[in-house]
């Protein structure tokens, strides 16, 4: 993954500086662009951005909190009605102009109430998570692997893949689907570039009209930032060639889903150099002591974790063994690690120096997921822990028993399951506190209890003459 942490493209903020000249300065040069109105976003449980509309000549009194929103009425912003309201204060170093709509400009933003820091807020906990890292002297380095489908309504409102020229089995790396896709590719890419966001590579993946972006890894809470964002973007530009993004993990049964891989590691915070990195590393991975302590504490936290990196009923359709046309699905389902091994939970690529948790889903609330695995990470590194040795062979392919002999436990398979290991875990009310941690588990309970009472046309078909 490459580094992008510190530069700004034509459309992103450059970073640095504070104060109320900073802001005066950032103000000019946003209204000399052409924006005409801000954005104070934040976002719900599911990470999905929410805000208020500021015209520019308020952007002074918008950067002090002057919006103020009613918690009551979102889901996973854990208020009650009479409650008082919270307040969005932007982040203007992470301000970024919208390609498509270069008039608007989106301030992702902490939420406060009464004056301090509302402790429930997504972006809160993972800076909290952040500063818990700065001070034992880590950066933690996060680099997301954005997979996603676009799809066409037809006109008898059926659901198409929206470029197709081929429907192969095998569709990967395909040029002919890619080519046959460039306009919004093109227009996605060249957006998320004018942002700085520096893509490298960019592909069809292993399904018909389902791609990946990759794109310079930076700290965590910016790219947290642009993970929202993305999502956003790809929607809307989507929508202007008459066409519409999903992020479901699992649109198809018989194809691949639609990840987000984590690629994670710890940097020094006054050289910035990688600390996961070690030429010499005795187990042949390319990594540091200090990353397997990371590992380590990550697995032995990793059914928790489960529910929040896949956090929706259908996750747990994209974490099977099978299930694509082109044989594997390529989606962990073991609670184990290895070297450049896609059969496992954490895989350290070619090369080392990263971990990647293959687990996490396109759908995840990136600042709540990334929060929770730097906070069982940094565990394992302060009690020390050691992960065993990697896991070179393919894990599809084990069974019950010998698995069991190997010590390696399988994943959460449906959202009870992990809901239940997460309220267990005092790992998740460490990480979001109270409030936080009793909404997610209460939210996320009652959403798998609706999924388990609604009667699927599978069972229809299956059950409704069958005696």
């Amino acid at each position: 993954m490459r580094d992008q942490s510190s530069e700004s493209g034509e459309y992103g903020m450059a970073r640095g500086g504070s104060g109320k000249r900073k802001s005066a300065q950032s103000i000019r040069s946003l209204a000399e662009q052409g924006v005409r109105y801000g954005l104070a976003s934040y976002v719900d449980i599911h990470g999905r951005s929410k805000a208020k509309c500021v015209p520019i000549d308020h952007f002074d009194r918008m950067l002090k909190g002057s919006e103020l929103f009613t918690g009551a009425a979102l889901d996973g912003v854990p208020q009650e009605v009479n409650d008082d309201e919270v307040a969005a204060m932007p982040d203007l170093a992470h301000a970024m102009v919208m390609p498509w709509q270069s008039d608007i400009a989106w301030f992702p933003s902490d939420l406060w109430l009464n004056g301090k820091p509302f402790e429930a807020c997504s972006r809160n906990i993972l800076k909290r998570a952040t500063r818990k890292a700065a001070d034992l002297g880590y950066i933690f380095n996060l680099g997301i692997e954005t997979e996603f489908y676009i799809f066409r309504e037809n006109a008898d409102g059926s659901v198409a893949p929206g470029t197709v020229r081929d429907d192969l089995d095998k569709p990967a790396y395909d040029v002919r689907q890619q080519l046959n896709s460039m306009p919004v590719l093109d227009q996605i890419v060249s957006s998320m570039n004018k942002l700085g966001w520096d893509v490298y590579s960019f592909d069809q993946e292993d399904a018909t009209g389902q791609f990946e972006t990759d794109f310079a890894y930076c700290d965590a809470l910016l790219m947290a930032d642009r993970f929202t964002f993305f999502r956003l973007m790809v929607g809307e530009i989507a929508r202007m060639h008459g066409l519409f993004a999903s992020f479901m993990p699992k649109p198809y049964g018989h194809r691949t889903g639609s990840g987000a891989h984590y690629n994670m590691s710890l940097a020094d915070i006054r050289t910035g150099k990688n600390l996961f990195e070690d030429a010499k590393d005795r187990r042949g991975c390319g990594l540091s002591k200090l990353g397997y302590h990371f590992i380590a504490g990550v697995l032995a936290h990793a059914n928790a974790i489960s529910a929040v990196i896949a956090p929706t009923v259908n996750s747990y359709k994209r974490l099977i063994a099978r299930g694509s046309m082109s044989g594997f699905t390529w989606a962990p389902i073991f609670a184990c690690y290895g070297n450049n091994n896609r059969t496992n939970l954490l895989r350290i690529p070619m090369g080392g120096g990263r971990i990647e948790c293959r687990a996490a889903d396109i759908a995840c609330n990136l600042y709540l997921g990334a929060a929770m695995v730097l906070t069982a990470g940094l565990e394992g590194i302060r009690k020390k822990m050691d992960p065993g040795e990697p896991h070179r062979e393919n894990m599809y392919l084990h069974d019950e028993k010998t698995l069991k002999k190997l010590k390696v436990e399988k994943l959460p398979r449906t959202l009870g399951e992990a809901v239940e290991a997460f309220a267990a875990d005092p790992l998740g009310r460490e990480v979001m506190g109270d409030l936080m941690f009793e909404t997610f588990v209460k939210f996320k309970a009652q959403e798998w209890i609706e999924y388990h009472s609604h009667v699927s046309d599978w069972e229809i078909k299956r059950y409704l003459r069958f005696f």
